[in-house]
C-alpha cells in the first residue's frame, strides 16, 4: 500500500476554522496564493481572479452558516448548469500561448521550424443542411536557423487527412503575414487583429479557442533538454496504486473516450481545446434546449446544431450530422461537454505537476507527482480483508446476471475535504453505501474534486447526485477503456459512496425537474420494482458513523408497487452528503 503521508498545509481542519472567522478585509489582505490554498481546502475550484476567489469564499461561509433544514432558492436548470460550467469561463482568454507546428505539415519535425507568434488558426464550418463538415488550419512558419518563411494550409472534411498547401515566402517575413491574414479573412470574414472579438458569419468557418502550449512550460522542457539529465527518484506507491494512476491519466484511455463520443481527435488533441471553447459548446447547448422547449421549426434547430458541431468538432465521416432536436440529445451532449471538461482538469493537473517539479534538481517519481495532485489518499485493500469479502458480496449479489465481473482491485478513498464538509450532517442517520458508475476517462477528476451537482444523463429525478444500490443499474454508466493498449485490457471503474439519506421522500413516476429534497426530507429515492433483500443488509462502521452496506440477492421491492422504474435510484442535492469510500476496478472484458 501507499506510505504513509503528512497531510498537505492546505488541507487541515484549521483552515476551515480560518474561513469561518475571517471577515471581508482579513480575506483581501491574503495573497493570491493562500486564497486559492483555501478554495483548494474547501474544495472550491481555485482559478480566477483575487476577486472571484472571494467571492467563492464568501459565498462558501454563507452556505456553511446555513442551517442543513434550510433549503435555498430552486435554481432553474440553465441556471445550475451555468454555475456548472462557471470555472470553464473563468480562465483567462487572451494568457500568452505557444502553437505546434501542425503535425500534417513536412516541416513539422524540424525542430527549427516554428509557428511564428501567435499567427495559428484551427477553423470550422459545420452546415448540416448542406452536409458540410468541415475544417481549415492556416499558419505561419519560421526557420529560426535559416530565416525562411512559409504559410500553411489544409483543409477538409473532418475527420480525413484532407488537402494542403504550403507557400514558402523566403526571408520575407510581412509576405507570409500578409497571406495568412487574407486567408484568415477570406475564410471568416473578421480580420485577424480582431480575433479576440470574434463574430461568426453564416456560410463562413468559425475561429476554435485553442489551448496551446503554456510558454512558461516549454522553457523548462528546453532548460532540461539543455542542462544535464535529471536524477529520478524510485517510486513510492504499490504496484496496483501505480498501474491505477498510470491509467486514470492514461493519454490514450482520453483519447480513446473522446472517439467513442465521435468528437474529432485530430481536431482537439488532448490540452489542445480550451475551457471557452467548452464554455461556447455548453452555451450552444443552452440556446437549443431554448429553441426545443418553444418548438422552433426543424430549420432553425438544424442550424443551431451546426453552430454546436462548428465549436466542438465532431468526426461523422461521410455521414450528415445529427440534429439536436430532442431532450435526450441535449442531455447526452451535455454530459459529452462534462467529460471533456473532467478531462481537460486531469490534462491540468499534469500540466502543473511538469511545471512545479520542473525546477528540481532531483525529480520525484512522475506517478507521485500524479498521485499527490489528487489531494486525496487512496489505499489498496487486501483480499483478505474483511471489509473486501464484504464488497465483493455486495457486487456478486446485485451485478448483471450475464456477466462475470471480476474485481481487479479495491481501493479505500480518503478525500480530506468531504469529511470536513460532511460534519454538518452529523445528527442525521440512515447512510448507505451506494454505486455510482462513471467513464475512467474522468475519474482522476472526480478522485481531485468529488462527486458534483450536475445535469446526469438519466435525469429522470432531477438535478442531484444519483446512486444505485444495484450494481447492475450503475454497470449502465460505466465508460470502460475498451481493450487499448498492448496488453488489450478492457477495464471499468465504480465508485461506492457513503451517501446520508436521512428521510427519503419517495417517488414512483419520472420527475425531471426536481432540484431538491421537499420539505423534512434528505434525499428523494425512485422506488424500484426490486431491491437488494434488505433482511441481508450488513451495518459497518466508517469514522463512527453506522452505514447500511446491501448484501441480498434483488427481491420485490413491497414499496413500489405501482411504480414506473425497475431499478431504484437514490438521490442528493447536496454535495455534502456524499463521501466516496471505495474505488473498484473491474475487469470489464466480460
Amino acid at each position: 500500500m501507499p506510505p504513509k503521508r503528512k497531510a498537505s498545509k492546505v488541507s487541515t481542519s484549521q483552515d476551515e476554522v480560518d474561513l469561518k472567522s475571517l471577515k471581508v478585509a482579513d480575506l483581501k489582505s491574503l495573497k493570491v496564493a493562500d486564497l486559492k490554498k483555501m478554495c483548494e481546502t474547501n474544495g472550491l475550484g481555485k482559478t480566477g481572479t483575487k476577486t472571484q476567489l472571494i467571492q467563492r469564499l464568501q459565498k462558501h461561509q454563507q452556505d456553511e452558516e446555513e442551517p442543513p433544514a434550510k433549503m435555498k432558492k430552486e435554481e432553474s436548470e440553465g441556471t445550475k448548469m451555468k454555475k456548472a460550467f462557471q470555472a470553464l469561463k473563468e480562465e483567462n482568454p487572451t494568457a500568452k500561448r505557444k502553437a505546434k507546428v501542425d503535425q500534417s505539415c513536412p516541416l513539422s519535425n524540424d525542430s527549427d521550424v516554428q509557428v511564428l507568434k501567435d499567427y495559428d488558426s484551427m477553423l470550422n464550418q459545420t452546415n448540416i443542411g448542406q452536409n458540410n463538415n468541415k475544417y481549415y488550419v492556416i499558419q505561419v512558419l519560421h526557420n529560426k536557423r535559416t530565416g525562411n518563411y512559409w504559410t500553411w494550409n489544409r483543409w477538409g472534411r473532418v475527420g480525413e487527412a484532407g488537402q494542403t498547401s504550403l507557400t514558402p515566402c523566403a526571408k520575407d517575413e510581412k509576405k507570409a503575414i500578409d497571406l495568412f491574414k487574407k486567408k484568415f479573412s477570406d475564410k471568416t470574414k473578421n480580420k485577424w487583429e480582431n480575433q479576440n472579438n470574434f463574430t461568426p458569419y453564416p456560410g463562413k468557418y468559425t475561429l476554435l479557442d485553442m489551448s496551446g502550449e503554456d510558454e512558461e512550460e516549454e522553457k523548462v522542457e528546453v532548460k532540461e533538454e539543455k542542462g544535464k539529465k535529471k536524477k529520478v527518484k524510485g517510486c513510492s506507491l504499490d504496484k496496483a496504486t501505480q498501474e491505477l494512476i498510470s491509467l486514470i491519466f492514461d493519454h490514450d484511455m482520453f483519447n480513446n473516450a473522446m472517439k467513442a463520443m465521435n468528437l474529432d481527435t485530430k481536431k482537439m488533441p488532448l490540452g489542445k481545446l480550451s475551457k471557452q471553447q467548452i464554455a461556447k459548446g455548453f452555451d450552444a447547448l443552452l440556446e437549443l434546449e431554448e429553441a426545443i422547449k418553444n418548438k422552433k421549426s426543424q430549420d432553425v434547430l438544424s442550424d443551431l446544431s451546426s453552430k454546436f458541431y462548428t465549436l466542438i468538432p465532431h468526426d461523422f465521416g461521410r455521414m450528415r450530422p445529427t440534429v439536436l432536436d430532442n431532450a435526450d440529445l441535449i442531455r447526452e451532449k451535455k454530459d459529452m461537454l462534462l467529460v471533456l471538461s473532467d478531462i481537460e482538469l486531469a490534462q491540468s493537473m499534469e500540466k502543473d505537476s511538469t511545471k512545479k517539479e520542473g525546477e528540481k534538481k532531483e525529480m520525484p517519481h512522475p506517478l507521485d507527482v500524479k498521485y499527490e495532485q489528487l489531494k486525496c489518499r487512496l489505499t489498496r485493500l487486501d483480499p483478505s480483508h474483511e471489509m473486501y469479502e464484504i464488497l465483493q458480496t455486495y457486487k456478486e449479489k446485485t451485478k448483471p446476471d450475464n456477466t462475470k465481473l471480476r474485481i481487479l482491485d479495491i481501493f479505500e478513498i480518503n478525500r480530506e475535504p468531504e469529511g470536513l464538509r460532511a460534519k454538518r450532517h452529523d445528527g442525521i442517520s440512515n447512510r448507505k453505501l451506494l454505486w455510482h458508475g462513471t467513464n475512467v476517462a474522468v475519474v482522476a477528476a472526480i478522485l481531485k474534486e468529488g462527486l458534483r451537482i450536475m445535469p446526469h444523463s438519466g435525469g429522470l429525478v432531477g438535478k442531484g447526485i444519483y446512486f444505485a444500490s444495484l450494481n447492475q443499474k450503475s454497470y449502465g454508466y460505466v465508460g470502460s477503456t475498451g481493450g487499448w493498449g498492448a496488453n488489450k485490457e478492457n477495464i471499468g471503474i465504480m465508485f461506492l459512496a457513503e451517501v446520508i439519506l436521512g428521510n427519503e421522500h419517495s417517488v414512483f413516476q419520472c420527475e425531471p425537474n426536481i432540484t431538491k429534497a421537499p420539505a423534512g426530507c434528505d434525499s428523494v429515492v425512485a422506488q424500484g420494482q426490486i431491491e437488494p433483500n434488505p433482511k441481508e443488509d450488513k451495518v459497518i462502521v466508517l469514522d463512527g458513523k453506522q452505514v447500511m452496506v446491501p448484501q441480498g440477492k434483488p427481491v420485490k421491492n413491497p414499496k413500489a408497487k405501482n411504480t414506473s422504474f425497475y431499478f431504484s435510484e437514490y438521490l442528493v442535492y447536496q454535495e455534502s452528503q456524499v463521501r466516496l469510500r471505495y474505488l473498484i476496478k473491474f475487469d470489464w472484458s466480460n
